[in-house]
């Protein structure tokens, strides 16, 4: 989430015949007509009815905004006593947005802009704002959450990573203490005794995956206290009356999600597990796994096994099959089965084609920890599923993990899904907009920009291969770099960036990496990005949840410059990267760098297609601008295979869960296997 510092000068005064252009850096304050000119531009429906009740927030922030600090907690908790009794929310509105503003404007010197006003009401009708980077969506954030936390029944705040959840609770925490609300934070490393806290509070903030592994552990808990034979009062009849053998959640009212299309959409293709205790079988797995890293290395594609590109699947034909059967084993796999040991090999060969360091996952103190592909980021106390995790483990020769069963599982659709009201935000969700309507049933609402955007987009270069591409890249850097502008540039892979780092070092070009192996140190980094003469070469890490202020004199020279490598498997992280130059009004520009061997082809075309690409633009010299086209259409095809694989996830849970219940099972808890 993004804030931006708001100062509190007066309104503009000036009228149309005679305008007076703002200073720069000082907030721009739109009165209605021209916030209705504004959104008019950006769509005609669904705004109007947002824009009639900004007066109505301004006459209450006109009559409440000379109340002491006391006073104005005094009406909140009025306001609170109101929801409780059951005044309905909607009636609230104005009058809470009016709380929250004075509150923001008092606390942190920040005013919400009245694009933030509509933004804040677009989330609590439900729907998820579309809002440009740099708007302020963390600022925007406490509207509808505060509004939501009056009746008392608690609201998540849903963000991608623990750094973010307690930025931003920390961030937001003196406004809402101000209105008397109270604030949690979870956290990975957290006791079942702070988490109950936690979630004790008005408002809690946290990631997804905390939230939906804390539902599992309290199913299970609930489970367990049951099967003792003691119901719901168990613990206490059982002479267990402390706090840890309690739930820790209590129920799910409402939820707002940051970066909404990160978690409801990237993050929505694997489901939150909780393993199950491992069997005596623990040993022969892990030998079957080191067995087949090894054994790997004799079977070819075509003569030993068939690889599927479309699904990524890879299949032993006959003489795999005999190939299996010939090579040496340990005698611990004597109890293995001949169609166990087929599925440890195709898994091995599967992970040697498919899972790479340094793009897929990094080894850290000995153990394989998985990189978010949609945030260049570590995914934190994640596994991939189905024995994949440990067979890359076998492959890089760190100890194997246990493989263990499920005891509990939900998909990030069904753990949202269970929420009564739901609200989102994120800079890039309209190319989604339809797997948002279908799954979630939420709908997307542009919101307007506070300042006309100065983002100049720059014609895309397409070259034959990745020397000349990369070639390129360089010289870009070194042109914009003497001129005195900072360069953002973005790589999909840590790999990749690490390699511009030497190409950048070999040329003589002072540059600071961002990376998933700077994890400690991004928000500082991040921080000087906008300096004059600043060059970081980061993955996409950068393009979420951070915010690049620009140095002095950067303004005048064309602000941030913004260089794009290569195409990521969905068009929002392009777009999440461009939104890094360009906010409330600031100049910057940007450019899109292709070449025919890029991944998103190989992906998107498959590889017979891939390869006479590759063959083709090997030896051309130039720029092939007549490509670009092909590589959108590949992005959009790959898109397509993502919501297609989260569709037919979403069929078989509902399919699982309608199994379990006919069988009178719990459908979170027992495993469907």
């Amino acid at each position: 989430m993004e804030t931006e510092q708001q100062t509190l000068d007066p309104p503009e005064t000036s009228t149309p015949e005679s305008p007076q252009p703002p200073k720069r850096g000082a907030p721009r304050t739109f009165r209605t007509d021209s916030l209705r000119s504004i959104c008019s531009q950006v769509t005609r429906s669904g705004l109007a009815r947002y824009i009639s009740k900004l007066p109505l927030i301004d006459k209450f922030e006109a009559e409440l905004k000379d109340l002491s600090d006391r006073d104005l907690r005094k009406h909140s908790l009025g306001l609170r006593h109101r929801a409780k009794s059951g005044e309905s929310l909607a009636k609230l509105l104005p009058e809470a947005f009016a709380l929250v503003r004075i509150a923001g404007a008092r606390t942190m010197n920040m005013r919400h802009y009245e694009v933030q006003l509509i933004g804040g009401m677009i989330m609590f009708d439900g729907s998820i704002a579309e809002m440009e980077t740099g708007e302020g969506k963390t600022l925007t954030a406490t509207l509808p959450t505060y509004l939501y936390a009056l009746p008392g029944k608690g609201v998540h705040v849903a963000t991608v990573n623990d750094y973010l959840a307690a930025r931003d609770a920390e961030l937001m925490m003196p406004v809402y203490k101000m209105l008397g609300m109270s604030v949690g934070i979870i956290e990975s490393q957290m006791s079942s005794d702070e988490r109950r806290k936690a979630y004790q509070c008005d408002i809690t903030y946290g990631t997804s995956k905390e939230f939906g592994f804390d539902f599992l552990r309290d199913r299970l808990l609930i489970r367990q206290t049951r099967e003792q034979g003691l119901g719901v009062l168990g613990p206490l009849l059982a002479g267990k009356s402390q706090k840890n053998e309690e739930p820790v959640q209590r129920e799910h009212f409402f939820a707002l999600v940051d970066e909404a299309d990160s978690v409801l959409i990237d993050d929505a293709r694997t489901p939150l597990v909780i393993s199950s205790i491992p069997g005596e079988a623990e040993k022969v797995a892990v030998a079957c796994h080191q067995w087949a890293a090894l054994a790997e290395r004799e079977f070819e594609e075509d003569r030993h096994y068939e690889y599927e590109h479309d699904r990524k699947a890879v299949e032993l034909n006959v003489s795999g099959r005999m190939l299996v059967r010939q090579i040496p084993k340990p005698k611990l796999l004597d109890t293995v089965g001949l169609v166990d040991l087929y599925d440890y090999v195709e898994r091995a060969i599967k992970v040697k084609r498919d899972f790479h360091s340094g793009q897929h996952y990094v080894i850290r103190d000995g153990e394989v920890v998985i990189v978010d592909e949609s945030t260049g980021r570590i995914a934190e106390g994640r596994k991939w599923s189905y024995g994949i995790h440990q067979a890359i483990e076998a492959k890089e020769g760190v100890e194997v993990t246990v493989a263990t069963g499920q005891a509990a599982r939900i998909t990030v659709q069904d753990l949202f899904l269970r929420y009564r009201h739901l609200g989102g935000m994120t800079g890039t969700a309209a190319s989604s907009k339809g797997e948002f309507k279908k799954i979630y049933r939420l709908n997307v609402i542009k919101c307007p920009t506070n300042r006309i955007p100065q983002r100049k987009l720059l014609p895309d270069r397409v070259f034959g291969n990745g020397e000349a591409k990369w070639t390129a890249i360089v010289d870009e850097i070194r042109d914009v770099h003497t001129k005195g502008r900072p360069v953002l540039v973005g790589t999909r892979t840590i790999e990749k960036s690490e390699h511009l780092s030497k190409l950048l070092e070999e040329a003589g070009i002072e540059h600071e990496v961002l990376n998933a192996h700077q994890v400690a140190v991004e928000a500082e980094i991040v921080s000087r990005a906008g300096q004059p003469g600043k060059v970081t070469v980061a993955t996409n890490m950068a393009g979420r949840g951070t915010d690049i202020k620009l140095g002095e004199g950067v303004h005048a020279l064309g602000g941030l410059h913004v260089i794009c490598t290569e195409l990521h498997d969905s068009a929002r992280i392009d777009r999440q990267l461009v939104g890094r130059c360009g906010r409330q009004g600031d100049p910057g520009s940007t450019r899109q760098f292709m070449a025919l061997d890029d991944d998103c082809l190989l992906v998107g075309l498959g590889p017979k297609r891939y390869k006479k690409m590759v063959e083709y633009g090997k030896n051309r010299q130039g720029e092939l601008p007549s490509y670009a086209n092909l590589f959108r259409k590949a992005q959009r095809k790959i898109e397509r295979k993502h919501f297609g694989d989260r569709k037919v996830l979403l069929y078989h849970e509902k399919q699982r869960k309608k199994m379990h219940r006919e069988m009178g099972q719990d459908p979170y808890l027992d495993s469907p296997d």
